[in-house]
């Protein structure tokens, strides 16, 4: 008996090998380490260790209040029956007052955007296929800065009108790719074609903006950008991360079977356009909670799959828990270049969108996949 239950239990964790844990302790101290460099910069000089004692401070893990205070908002937490009033270090303050949450905020995006990516390149059985390909960047990007520009009043409400925008841009996407079915070809170009139209409509709207203010964050939008990002936007993408991630880990293995073809994958009893939609709703919350927060990032759902794919293999169960620790570990080096780049070359205070680094990183390595590879853009 107990070597029966060796026997299963053998392969039910058999994908957990030694490539996968070392790709994610690897991520995982890289996205500590930058996290930890990008908030020793600031007004406010830092020692490095300075701010490992206050991002590691017990004053915070060790008082349930305090972390509800930062976490949930002085609000939520008082109406929990938490003390939001209390009292710490200078330098703990504005850690996590200030710096931290674009760390966080920057680690979860990361996260979003290279599970969704995964899925959509499983779901469309295509290594081109990406939330911007696929047209659910573009449309969540167009809502919010709809929301931006013409109802102002709402912008409280950008993570809805994000995934609502990515949603319906997807569903038009299905609708035009739809002939008694759909093919992976389809989705892509009928992903294109929205994508296009999308990104000519966000180009009009500028025209409807009313003062230089709302232009600039228009732009921040359309290009991706972790500037001035705090609890509110922890808030905002936390909740639909604690649904995307065990939702696409746990249908890691629905994706394997639609990796075999739909004929195969019907054979064995799948129901393929069920299992394709809901796996594709799951990609879109997760692209649409990344957009309202940081607006549109590239390329990162792209490469961070391939990326982990040459490491781990092509297994969906390795390859959704590897791209949950490379899609931080990418974003947060990504925004500490597009941080410091301008300070330590030339001493201005410039800040890049983090975007334009993703794109820079991103444009030559999928330049090198499509040299390597003959045979990218089908699984």
């Amino acid at each position: 008996m107990a070597t029966e239950t060796r026997e299963v239990f053998g392969r039910e964790v058999g994908w957990l090998d030694r490539s996968l844990a070392l790709t994610c302790a690897v991520a995982l101290a890289v996205t500590v380490l930058a996290g930890l460099v990008q908030v020793r910069f600031g007004a406010y000089d830092m020692t490095f260790w300075q701010v490992v004692g206050a991002v590691f401070d017990p004053l915070v893990w060790l008082r349930p209040n305090v972390l509800a205070s930062f976490v949930l908002g002085d609000g939520l937490a008082s109406t929990l029956g938490f003390d939001t009033s209390f009292d710490l270090p200078t330098e703990t303050l504005i850690v996590w007052n200030v710096r931290l949450p674009r760390v966080l905020v920057g680690a979860l995006v990361g996260m979003n955007l290279a599970l969704s990516g995964a899925v959509f390149q499983a779901v469309t059985r295509n290594e081109l296929a990406s939330p911007f390909i696929l047209g659910v960047s573009s449309g969540a990007g167009f809502a919010v800065l709809l929301t931006l520009v013409v109802f102002a009043n709402f912008a409280a409400l950008l993570p809805l009108t994000a995934a609502l925008g990515g949603t319906v841009a997807f569903l038009v996407v299905y609708a035009i790719a739809w002939q008694g079915g759909t093919s992976p070809v389809r989705l892509v170009l009928a992903g294109v074609i929205v994508g296009t139209v999308l990104n000519s409509m966000q180009t009009a709207l500028f025209f409807f903006a009313s003062d230089l203010g709302t232009v600039q964050a228009a732009i921040a939008w359309t290009t991706g950008s972790l500037t001035g990002v705090d609890w509110e936007q922890v808030r905002m993408i936390l909740p639909p991360t604690l649904l995307v991630l065990p939702a696409a880990v746990l249908g890691a293995r629905y994706l394997n079977v639609l990796l075999l073809g739909e004929s195969t994958a019907s054979a064995l009893g799948m129901r393929v356009e069920r299992a394709r939609f809901l796996l594709s709703a799951v990609a879109i919350l997760a692209a649409a909670a990344s957009v309202a927060v940081a607006g549109i990032v590239g390329f990162v759902g792209l490469i961070v799959p391939h990326m982990v794919r040459t490491v781990v293999g092509s297994d969906y169960r390795r390859l959704m828990v590897g791209c949950a620790f490379v899609g931080p570990a990418l974003l947060v080096v990504a925004d500490l270049g597009a941080r410091l780049a301008f300070q330590f070359t030339t001493g201005a205070p410039i800040q890049l969108p983090v975007g334009i680094v993703t794109g820079l990183v991103g444009g030559p390595y999928f330049l090198y996949l499509m040299r390597r590879r003959n045979e990218l853009g089908d699984l």
